[in-house]
């Protein structure tokens, strides 16, 4: 089997935390180059990581015969641009989130991708097994009708993420985030976590047809949001709520799915899932009776060896897609309008139904 080769185009956070680590678990792939501006950085990462060459010039990557596929691991603005290319030089994509904040890039995005037989790969990747065994749980009617779900993604904030960020990289402590600049970041915390909310409820429960949403900034030295919910109408019939944040210092990262005769429960800061049904449907008092679901039938990967497994199978990945990552942009896009404007937003694309 042949070995892909593999560029990355970012030397910044997200390829020391995430890209640079999963595709080092990846046993068929490897990267070959990796493309960005500060050659301090490039030097680190390429030692720490064993990548054989660095470069300034990103259209050197996305032009070069020999390499098979390019991560997109720069700031969100420059997402779609350097896609479209790297799909137009043959490529296969594994692109970064947020997919754009823009509804006309996010559709330009998606039109390249289904003109194209390369395999792309939208982050945020939801295909973990606990995902996956609750669409199921959910497609089967194991809950009886869903009702309702509610999923809350947040941090302390980008100076907690960036100061782990700086130990990777040996930097000295820079308190400049431009995540707090609403000039270069265009969008808060929303986009920032609020993504991964959105995106496990839609990966189990299927489209968003409108949405509210409240935003505020409680805390951080921005004019952008740090903290924000949404409330979201499924064409199920479900309604969800997403809460995001850069004000929780204790981390929350879980989801849970209420229908008429059961609720799954991701605990947060866990991959687990627990069903509990009714013991009575007479009796309120009654206890709940609780299962812990196995979900090894699933298999177990990070995003980069799930986009590897597609590029050998000839498929895009069935949730983690570029249809969907539009999907989860409109929301966020809708759902920002909602707040500034006070009304409710409605949401035009679709993704497969789930349930």
């Amino acid at each position: 089997m042949k070995t892909l080769r593999i560029g990355v185009l970012g030397a910044g956070g997200i390829a020391a935390k995430l890209h640079l680590p999963e595709m080092a678990t990846v046993p068929d792939a490897e990267v070959v180059v990796l493309a960005g501006r500060k050659a301090s950085r490039l030097e680190t990462l390429c030692r720490k990581f064993n990548v054989p060459r660095w470069t300034h010039a990103y259209d050197e990557v996305i032009s070069d015969p020999d390499i098979d596929g390019v991560i997109i691991a720069l700031p969100h603005p420059l997402h779609v641009r350097y896609g479209i290319a790297a799909l137009e030089a043959g490529k296969h994509v594994h692109i970064q989130k947020p997919l754009s904040t823009s509804l006309d890039e996010a559709a330009a995005f998606v039109r390249a991708v289904e003109n194209t037989n390369r395999t792309v790969l939208a982050l945020p990747f939801v295909a973990r097994p606990h995902v996956l065994e609750a669409r199921a749980r959910v497609e089967r009617g194991d809950l009886g009708r869903v009702a309702s779900a509610h999923a809350r993604f947040s941090h302390g904030g980008p100076e907690v993420y960036y100061a782990t960020i700086q130990n990777i990289l040996g930097e000295t402590p820079d308190d400049a985030l431009w995540f707090f600049d609403a000039a270069q970041a265009d969008v808060g915390a929303l986009f920032d976590m609020g993504v991964y909310s959105i995106a496990h409820l839609c990966a189990v429960l299927g489209s968003v047809v409108d949405v509210a949403c409240c935003c505020t900034t409680v805390a951080k030295p921005t004019t952008l949001e740090d903290t924000a919910a949404i409330l979201m109408r499924f064409a199920n019939g479900a309604i969800g709520t997403a809460e995001t944040g850069w004000c929780d210092g204790a981390r929350t990262y879980g989801f849970s799915i209420h229908g008429t005769t059961g609720k799954l429960v991701n605990p947060p800061l866990t991959g687990d899932l627990e069903l509990y049904r009714p013991s009575s449907l007479v009796d309120e008092d009654a206890p709940l009776l609780k299962e812990t679901i196995a979900t090894r039938d699933w298999p177990d990967e990070n995003s980069h060896q799930h986009w590897v497994r597609c590029i050998r199978d000839g498929v895009q990945p069935p949730i983690a897609n570029a249809r969907f990552a539009r999907h989860v942009t409109e929301i966020m896009l809708r759902s920002l309008a909602s707040a500034r404007e006070g009304r409710t937003a409605a949401v035009e694309s679709r993704i497969e139904a789930a349930g």
